[in-house]
């Protein structure tokens, strides 16, 4: 499991790099994720851009990640690719999610 993580000052840039979360690494997903949010200690901006599928044990270690934060640390779900935003809306995590349509990049050059 390997994320792209960058220090962007008030926030942590987290890109996912694998193309699908689903019941094969979940787990690894999750547990990875989470290290990395501790141990910054800051809110999280998650580049979901290269995600193409994502099924409900994927969304349980989003779930899970999120639960597992302090109240202070969000955790924004960003450039969700049609497919994976799909599965939010569904399940109604949009409203859970704080989930923006741009890139990191775009919005960290705004």
């Amino acid at each position: 499991m390997k994320f792209i993580v960058e220090d962007a000052g008030a926030y942590l840039q987290i890109k996912v790099t694998e193309a699908r979360i689903d019941a094969a690494i979940a787990t690894p997903f999750k547990d990875k994720l989470r290290e990395i949010v501790v141990k910054h200690r800051k809110p999280v901006h998650l580049d979901m851009a290269n995600v193409t599928f994502m099924d409900s044990s994927g969304l349980g270690a989003m779930i899970a990640v999120r639960k597992s934060l302090p109240d202070n640390l969000a955790i924004v779900l960003c450039a969700m690719t049609p497919n994976v935003e799909r599965v939010f809306r569904l399940t109604r995590m949009d409203r859970v999610f704080d989930i923006r349509p741009d890139a990191i990049q775009k919005e960290a050059n705004e």
